[in-house]
C-alpha cells in the first residue's frame, strides 16, 4: 500500500468509545497508512540525516483502560526502538496531523542536547521557519508558535530541557484536520519533504 493521504474516517477513529473498539479502529483504519508512511519516508530521512533510519508504528501495548488520543509512526536510527533516541514522528490527533523532530523524556542525552541548543540558539532562530511550532510534551496537543518566541523564551525552553527530569522538546508542524483531508498524495510528499529538510539540522545537532 502506498500512502495517498488522510481522510475524515481516520480522524473519526479517535471518537470511538472504549479501549478495544478504538484499538481495533486504529489497527484497521490508521495503522496501514502509518506503515505505508514508514516504508516511504525511511529512505528520505536516511538520505537527509546520513543515518539509516528505521520506522516504528505505535502499538499502544501498555494501555489497559484509556483509549489512545493520538497515534503515530516514529523514525530513528535504531532498529529496536526510538524513545531513547532523537527521532522524527508523523501522527494524528482527532483535530490535526503532527510532523515532529523529537527528543522525549526517555532520552538519556537530554542535558547535552540542551547545552548544544543553547550554544546554537542564533542558528536555530534563523533556520527554523516562522510557521513551525514547538511542543514541550508529546502527550498533549498544545503547541508554541515559532514566530511568537523571542530569544529569551527559546532559551527558557532549552534550559528546561537541561534541568527538568521529565522535560521534552519537539519541533515541527501541525496541519489541521480540514487541511489534511483536502491534501493530495503529491501535496503530502512535498510538505513532508519540506518539513523534514528543515528539521534535519536539529537532528544533526543531537
Amino acid at each position: 500500500m502506498s500512502f495517498t493521504g488522510f481522510t475524515n474516517e481516520d480522524f473519526d477513529v479517535f471518537s470511538i468509545d472504549g479501549l478495544e473498539p478504538r484499538m481495533e479502529g486504529l489497527k484497521t483504519q490508521i495503522r496501514p497508512k502509518l506503515e505505508a508512511l514508514g516504508e516511504e519516508i525511511s529512505p528520505t530521512l536516511s538520505t537527509l540525516t546520513g543515518d539509516e533510519m528505521f520506522y516504528h508504528v505505535a502499538k499502544h501495548a501498555r494501555r489497559t483502560i484509556n483509549p489512545p488520543k493520538d497515534t503515530w509512526v516514529a523514525f530513528a536510527n535504531n532498529k529496536r526502538g526510538y524513545k531513547q533516541h532523537p527521532h522524527f514522528q508523523i501522527g494524528l490527533w482527532e483535530t490535526h496531523v503532527f510532523i515532529w523532530f523529537a527528543v522525549i523524556y526517555e532520552a538519556p542525552f537530554k542535558q547535552e542536547f540542551a547545552t548544544t541548543l543553547l550554544k546554537n540558539i542564533e542558528n536555530i532562530q534563523s533556520m527554523i521557519p516562522s510557521d513551525f511550532v514547538w511542543s514541550l510534551d508529546h502527550t498533549k496537543p498544545d503547541v508554541i508558535k515559532m514566530d511568537e518566541l523571542n530569544r529569551v523564551e527559546l532559551e527558557k525552553m532549552f534550559h528546561r530541557l537541561e534541568t527538568v527530569k521529565k522535560a521534552e522538546i519537539l519541533c515541527g508542524m501541525t496541519i489541521s484536520r480540514e487541511q489534511a483531508v483536502s491534501m493530495s498524495q503529491e501535496e503530502w510528499t512535498n510538505v513532508l519533504n519540506h518539513i523534514f529538510d528543515k528539521l534535519t539540522p536539529l537532528y544533526k545537532l543531537s
